[in-house]
């Protein structure tokens, strides 16, 4: 194969500034395992918000979404990413009590009110889901990598993997969110420049919906059912999503988690317009594009009709986009194995400095198993799905309405849990892959969850049960 040099260098410098942001973070402004987790609970707007927004941008919602847009979808693939920016509106009525909780974790939140049984269940299915999108994201970054050099597949994934340890375990979330900036910066610039050059080469927007079917064109072809479901999915996903969660608690203040989520949502639907026309634009001219598919249609257009110097930014742009949802969740997956598994049934006193250098081990030790995972070739779009059910479907109803709702009872969130959890498996094996009456997995499992939730509650407050303790540790 060809291998596209001036993008390779582009693709290079970026790898390397990432691990030099992590080196220097982790030199300079690590200094408690409050800032390894959680970056000190110091972090301002912008910063929160472009970090909330990377990792909502992830691959699906890049070479993803331009492939669905090749696909059946066509123009209203763009609900892909808008029905997500849309789910940031009703979560920051949420932020400013999440931020308020001064926890690390979910799974810290459930146990609080709900019990240790609960908290341990929460993380163990989180810790499960995140190893899955750890694992995607890890094959993603490979796959643009061996795309570019020619590389084997294996030794791609093995650099992506080492790059993503390097400077998640360096500097934490610090490091993490001001990766996450540079990365959403990356997405956004490249994708915005190379969208007008691919769309004058084939000829403008005339010349491609001239050859597009008028259906094509159309921003609801997908039916109103789906779309609203996307919104109800994604704001489950988020609400109980524990990259989400770190964010908002990593806000300076309660009103910067809210402002944060209200102009990442602005952010997010910015974005979802390029690689919707760059896979219209694929789908227009595929007679001219030597094996073009859906999975490659954004890199295949782009490198036809683009500078090579934006196509390098936009390959990038791709491997930013995975990365910053793999090294939010690797970071994730290590903070809650550390603060919800070992620190509350650790026999020995564990320190700050301690408790950093287990974190940062853990990282290296589950990024190397979501390496190895990534390796077995499991189908990206199979691991993503699973993993957003089974890691919210079950702590929804806990964690969100825990937060909102001080009468509740211990067996309500107790019981919601397992219901929930089952309830997304069911639906799961009933879809068959697909959507059931159009109703997602996760919506559906949590809507069980939420259900359950109630009906124990109503049940035990007139059975005069007392509420559960707090969320909120100024409360206790």
């Amino acid at each position: 194969m060809v291998v596209n040099t001036g993008a390779l260098i582009i693709v290079i410098c970026y790898l390397v500034g990432m691990l030099v942001i992590g080196a220097v973070v982790g030199k300079l402004k690590i200094k408690s395992s409050e800032d390894y987790m959680v970056a000190g609970r110091r972090m301002g707007l912008f910063m929160v918000a472009f970090s909330l927004s990377a990792n909502n941008i992830g691959g699906g919602s890049t070479t993803g979404l331009a492939g669905k847009a090749f696909g059946a979808w066509g123009m209203s693939a763009i609900w892909y990413v808008l029905a997500a920016s849309i789910a940031m509106i009703p979560l920051a009525f949420f932020a400013p009590k999440i931020r308020k909780t001064l926890a690390v974790t979910i799974p810290e939140v459930i146990g609080r009110r709900f019990g240790k049984s609960s908290s341990i269940f929460s993380a163990i299915l989180n810790i499960i889901a995140l190893f899955c999108l750890t694992s995607s994201q890890v094959a993603a970054s490979g796959s643009v990598v061996s795309a570019l050099t020619g590389i084997p597949m294996n030794v791609c994934l093995l650099i992506a993997g080492i790059v993503i340890i390097l400077y998640t375990t360096l500097g934490g979330m610090i490091a993490d969110q001001i990766s996450d900036l540079v990365q959403f910066i990356i997405i956004f610039v490249g994708l915005a420049i190379a969208t007008p050059f691919v769309l004058k080469g084939i000829g403008g927007w005339q010349a491609l919906s001239a050859k597009l079917p008028g259906e094509q064109l159309s921003p609801t072809k997908i039916g109103w059912v789906v779309i609203i479901g996307y919104i109800f999915n994604y704001f489950c996903t988020f609400l109980s999503g524990p990259e989400m969660i770190s964010r908002f608690e990593s806000a300076k203040d309660e009103k910067t988690a809210f402002r944060a989520s209200l102009l990442s949502g602005v952010l997010m639907a910015l974005m979802a317009i390029f690689p919707t026309l760059l896979g219209l634009a694929a789908l227009a001219v595929k007679d001219s594009l030597p094996g073009v598919v859906a999975s490659n249609a954004m890199m295949s257009v782009t490198s036809k009709f683009a500078p090579t110097f934006i196509t390098g930014l936009v390959s990038a742009a791709i491997i930013s986009a995975t990365m910053s949802s793999a090294d939010s969740n690797l970071l994730c997956m290590s903070t809650m194995a550390m603060n919800d598994i070992i620190l509350p049934y650790s026999k020995k006193s564990i320190d700050d400095k301690k408790s950093i250098f287990y974190t940062r081990s853990l990282n290296v030790v589950f990024c190397v198993i979501a390496m190895a995972i990534s390796m077995l070739k499991i189908n990206i779009v199979t691991m993503n799905t699973f993993a957003f059910a089974i890691r919210c479907a079950g702590p929804f109803a806990a964690y969100g309405l825990g937060l909102i709702m001080p009468r509740a009872t211990k067996h309500s969130g107790q019981i919601s849990i397992i219901t929930g959890t089952i309830g997304v498996i069911f639906w799961q094996i009933l879809s068959g892959g697909d959507f059931f009456l159009g109703i997602l997995p996760v919506v559906f499992g949590c809507a069980v969850g939420t259900i359950t939730f109630f009906v124990i509650n109503l049940i035990e407050w007139k059975m005069g049960v007392e509420s559960a303790p707090s969320a909120y540790i100024d409360e206790k």
